[in-house]
């Protein structure tokens, strides 16, 4: 009895790094100052905090459109906390080409993304799409 308990303890242990952070999964971003936008593919970065990448760019018409920035890192280093909270992180703004000291905040199927620099805040409220 006792060794079923230890294997049954050792196997939850092993599946929880598995579980899927609630932030992971396709954002679509709100327009930017040039009135384009993006998808945001949100996962767990090597350092095993949440990051997100570009991984499609879309123009004011809603047409998929290049960008240099295919593939480049918006969102790293977000720390989640309690209740849909992350901290300490860093977001990168294409539009300003600026990166921002960055929180997010997650409300159902919204995603809270804002940042600071210098006083300076931004907020934009992404739609999740998967």
């Amino acid at each position: 009895m006792r060794k079923t308990t230890l294997v049954a303890m050792a196997f939850s242990l092993m599946a929880l790094p598995a579980l899927a952070d609630p932030a992971h999964g396709l954002w679509k971003t709100q327009p930017d100052d040039n009135g384009n936008f993006g998808h945001v593919r949100m996962q767990t970065c090597s350092n095993g905090k949440i990051c997100g990448g570009l991984v499609a760019a879309f123009d004011g018409a809603g047409q998929q459109m290049e960008s240099p920035n295919i593939g480049r890192a918006i969102v790293w280093d977000m720390e989640p906390q309690s209740d849909g909270q992350y901290r300490n992180g860093r977001v990168w703004a294409p539009d300003r080409d600026r990166t921002y000291n960055s929180r997010m905040e997650l409300r159902g199927s919204t995603l809270g993304v804002s940042g600071c620099v210098l006083g300076i805040c931004r907020e934009q409220q992404w739609t999740r799409l998967q």
